[in-house]
């Protein structure tokens, strides 16, 4: 019952410890710092890569450099696994959006498709203004060992909850990629519910968060459906001493 009587804390603290994650220290001779990327279709997790599909708001578009596969480091592979076959006891699941990223991905939404957007709704934007606007929600693309984007180390995923039975996604109060307060995981906690499908979203929220934080994942402040286990953003907000992944740059084919 935890998972939906208890709130999603305020995470205003998090938003501000999260800056300036990708200074955290990454250790390279931690015994996983290596370890390979495996394929989430053959720990049977369900999911279709995002950015690879043209139905895929609020993009409509294929991105350059996208690849069809959901690849994560093993051991959060095994985690996530974890997760999802507790939900399967409930009739739920785990569907996943994005695993490992390209760098050609991250930077065509940091650079491109993210500024463009931004601009729209207030062209006075430009300059540091402008980049901090799209680093709240697109990291800067990089292949440096010491600062990788989170996506590219395979220890982030995108994911949300589904009926086990339909495969159908549960209504979680916004759209995956909702770049805006709403998005916020902790969003639907600053009000008390104004209808069915805000207590719903609500529910579903806390059951996806909570399922995730007590697996040893942390999550994304400003994404209710990001999470993350042994890169910077997961050291900094769990207060490790360092990551253990750096950049994923070779996938498998």
């Amino acid at each position: 019952m935890r998972i939906v009587q208890t709130r999603i804390p305020d995470l205003t603290a998090a938003r501000l410890k999260r800056q300036g994650y990708r200074q955290h220290l990454i250790d390279p001779k931690h015994p996983l710092y290596q370890e390979p990327l495996v394929d989430l279709a053959d720990y049977g997790i369900v999911g279709l890569n995002h950015f690879s599909r043209i139905d895929n708001p609020p993009y409509h578009q294929v991105f350059p450099g996208a690849i069809t596969q959901l690849l994560l480091r093993r051991s959060v592979a095994e985690r996530l696994a974890s997760v999802d076959a507790g939900l399967r006891r409930d009739g739920l699941m785990l569907f996943v959006h994005d695993a490992y990223r390209p760098t050609a991905v991250q930077a065509y939404a940091h650079d491109v498709w993210m500024p463009a957007r931004l601009r729209e709704t207030d062209p006075s934007l430009e300059g540091e203004a402008l980049l901090a606007a799209v680093e709240q929600y697109w990291a800067r693309p990089t292949t440096d060992p010491a600062s990788p984007s989170p996506h590219l180390t395979g220890g982030a995923v995108d994911l949300t909850l589904a009926s086990a039975h339909s495969g159908q996604c549960l209504f979680m109060g916004s759209i995956f990629d909702e770049l805006t307060e709403i998005g916020h995981t902790d969003h639907l906690e600053t009000f008390e519910p104004r209808s069915y499908s805000d207590g719903e979203a609500q529910t579903n929220r806390r059951r996806l968060y909570w399922a995730m934080i007590d697996a040893g994942f942390c999550n994304q402040p400003y994404e209710w459906w990001h999470y993350s286990w042994g890169d910077q953003m997961w050291a900094r907000l769990t207060d490790e001493p360092a990551a253990f992944y750096g950049a994923a740059l070779n996938p498998p084919g």
